[in-house]
């Protein structure tokens, strides 16, 4: 079963788009559907990345917690900067902050969590992995928030994933 579903999900997934995208379901519809969805998996498989050694899941939610506990909190500040942008413009500015991390899966997590994370933009990882680039909206300290960005994410991410 495994070699002719190698990715159940993504087969899935497939199938109901197509459905989803068609007009009618009719015999042949549902036939090229169903082929596309048994002939794709195992032809992108070789573009999917290998699972990433994922530790301690208590860690993992405490820092889904704080990222969610952190968006709420960025999203009232961007909202407050924005709307008091004409008596204290926001003082947006490119922050470089140096990374431990090393692992491809964390890097990707915390490319995510930076995006996610209002008020933030990922711009630029340096190509040995040593340093990451960031536009921050209303940055206050550049130090606090370097050493608020590596405590806050990049430390249980080294613990997740290294």
């Amino acid at each position: 079963m495994k070699r002719l579903l190698p990715a159940p999900l993504l087969s899935a997934g497939l199938f109901v788009m197509w459905l989803m995208l068609r007009p009618t379901f009719t015999p042949g519809s549902l036939l090229l559907g169903a082929l596309l969805a048994l002939v794709m998996p195992p032809l992108m498989a070789p573009l999917r990345p290998a699972a990433g050694p994922v530790r301690r899941p208590l860690a993992v939610a405490r820092l889904v917690a704080n990222v969610g506990v952190d968006v709420v909190l960025s999203a009232l500040d961007v909202a407050r900067g924005v709307l008091s942008a004409r008596r204290r413009p926001p003082h947006g500015s490119f922050v470089v902050v140096p990374l431990e991390l090393r692992d491809v899966h964390a890097l990707a997590a915390l490319a995510m969590i930076t995006t996610v994370v209002p008020g933030t933009i990922w711009c630029e990882l340096a190509p040995d992995r040593s340093a990451l680039r960031l536009h921050v909206f209303d940055l206050v300290g550049e130090a606090e928030f370097v050493a608020h960005f590596k405590q806050r994410y990049e430390r249980p991410l080294k613990e997740i994933f290294e």
